[in-house]
């Protein structure tokens, strides 16, 4: 049936025997699967033309939704059952996300057709007589989305939103502040936005190339924006992680208001709004009015987002100025801090003791490990496992990215043809070979468990506009999706490669209807290609740390 993800057990009958659908198929759904039942008759009427009436009719199929208790203490609540049989199809749900999962396996079972967005002339549906039983490995199952490098217009950002719950991805983290651009409307302070929110040029590959675009780039959501995408995310089971990224990567922020960087030590009414991609130097400072700021900035935050994990980055901040701020040194005294590092969990742990008042859970990129690990925090594992596993036997929890792995702005292949070439070579069959939990901690169980999930990290310093975003990370985020969501074998030799590659053809024609600019599997387009503006790759095999 060519599902992606692999369910946990399905089974075709009746030698391939289907059940047709037509214009007198109702859809039907119990409580608790009324959010399902509003997302899949909006889709299937649009690609069917047909009316699917609400109500169960005699003269044609139904397609009945609910949530089943049963279902709920075998699978939980993101587990589901499909039953198809000549009655109709049935969909059971251990919560209404569990339903939710089984209508996008229905429509998967439907056919590519099922993926546009209007019915084309002489199509036919029909559902094969079929029982599934499925339920995720992970409850996290995020990607991480860079806005802020190179900005996305909102409907783009919706567009990602369906093609994440199309692979049962549950958690999109949104990356919405960086050097080179403020992203998100805080009222109390407008100058994020109106300063931070543009730069003046960027860099054209990297430095190496000496390559600008001499072009303005910008944009930013406003809170409405934001919290229509959050609902449109929630309508899809999806919770959607804001990142405000603080000590460092803040000079578009600083850029907006001086105050906030070490402006004893730097010019910082001189900063602008960062053209170059890279590690900044230009970080906040530790004051308290800086503090006060961003608690404020987080304040509006909170507003928009429900999500119980709010990002703080905490990644690739150089203390160089904090060394020579007398400012940050009478901090370090006054705290009786051993160091720089020390300085930075100090920042962090604020912040997490300020969100956790609040009901909410800090999360940030390993770094918060140096110095201390902040309280409560969860570790977002991107430099190699070493981070998360040793974050997990502290017994933090911890999500699993390593770049080495799931950074899918790093090359697919070998050779000139592949645009902007950048970092590792990680190939579909390399993700799929991805496993989140790694061999030191599957011999701890207790460790093991705070693994609550697994994300691929999309950065857009390569990718200026949604093309480039399709390219690199389909179908690549198909095998990520199956890793995060298939009770596949732990150790990667043991995955049936093959059977992935095979689905994975037939899943491609899903991505054609749904308009994916994927990379082929023969290499890109000439369209796709950027000849003459100079990578970064990293020769051998990414080393598994």
């Amino acid at each position: 049936m060519d599902l992606v993800p692999a369910p946990l057990d399905a089974h075709r009958y009746g030698d391939g025997k289907c059940i047709a659908l037509g214009p007198d198929t109702a859809l039907c759904a119990g409580p608790g699967a009324e959010q399902a039942e509003r997302w899949l008759r909006a889709e299937l009427a649009a690609a069917t033309g047909f009316r699917l009436a609400p109500q169960e009719q005699v003269e044609g199929h139904a397609i009945r939704l609910a949530v089943h208790p049963l279902v709920t203490e075998e699978l939980g609540p993101e587990g589901y059952q499909i039953r198809v049989s000549p009655n109709g199809a049935d969909i059971f749900g251990g919560g209404p996300a569990g339903v939710f999962w089984g209508a996008q396996t229905l429509r998967q079972l439907l056919g590519p057709d099922a993926y546009r967005r209007a019915p084309l002339a002489g199509r036919s549906w029909h559902l094969p007589v079929c029982q599934i039983q499925d339920a995720p490995r992970f409850g996290w199952r995020g990607l991480l989305l860079d806005v802020a490098r190179h900005f996305l217009p909102k409907y783009e950002v919706l567009r990602y939103l369906d093609l994440m719950a199309a692979h049962k991805l549950n958690v999109l983290h949104l990356h919405l502040t960086d050097d080179q651009g403020w992203r998100i409307e805080i009222r109390r302070h407008p100058r994020l936005t109106e300063v931070g929110g543009w730069r003046e040029r960027s860099m054209v590959g990297f430095r190496a190339g000496e390559r600008r675009d001499d072009r303005p780039h910008g944009g930013w959501y406003s809170q409405d924006d934001l919290r229509e995408i959050v609902a449109y995310a929630a309508e899809r089971q999806i919770t959607v992680v804001p990142e405000i990224d603080i000590p460092g990567h803040s000079q578009a922020a600083i850029a907006a208001y001086p105050q906030l960087g070490n402006h004893d030590v730097v010019d910082t009414a001189a900063l602008r709004t960062w053209t170059d991609w890279g590690v900044n130097p230009n970080v906040l400072n530790v004051e308290d009015a800086t503090l006060r700021f961003y608690e404020e900035v987080l304040e509006e935050v909170l507003e928009i987002f429900p999500s119980p994990f709010v990002h703080l980055g905490g990644d690739e901040c150089p203390k160089d100025q904090w060394r020579a701020s007398p400012a940050a040194q009478a901090r370090i005294s006054e705290l009786g801090l051993a160091d720089e590092d020390e300085l930075q969990s100090w920042f962090i742990r604020h912040f997490d003791r300020w969100l956790t008042a609040r009901g909410r859970r800090l999360t940030g990129w390993d770094e918060i490990l140096e110095g201390g690990l902040a309280e409560g925090a969860v570790v977002s594992s991107w430099r190699g496992y070493a981070g998360g596993v040793a974050a997990a036997r502290a017994g933090h929890d911890v999500v699993m990215c390593p770049e080495q792995q799931v950074y899918l702005d790093h090359r697919q292949a070998e050779g000139d043809d592949e645009p902007v070439p950048v970092g590792y070579v990680r190939t579909v069959a390399d993700v799929y070979r991805f496993e989140p939990v790694p061999p030191q901690l599957r011999e701890d169980a207790d460790a093991a468990r705070h693994v609550i999930g697994t994300q691929a990290n999309l950065w857009t310093e390569m990718a200026e506009g949604p093309r480039e975003v399709d390219y690199r990370l389909f179908p690549r985020l198909a095998a990520f999706a199956e890793v995060a969501w298939s009770q596949l074998p732990a150790d990667p030799g043991e995955r049936d490669l093959p059977g992935f590659q095979q689905r994975l053809a037939g899943h491609l024609a899903r991505l054609d209807a749904l308009g994916v600019e994927y990379r082929p599997p023969t290499g890109p387009h000439p369209w796709q290609r950027w000849p003459g503006v100079v990578g970064r790759p990293i020769d051998g095999p990414p080393p598994n740390v």
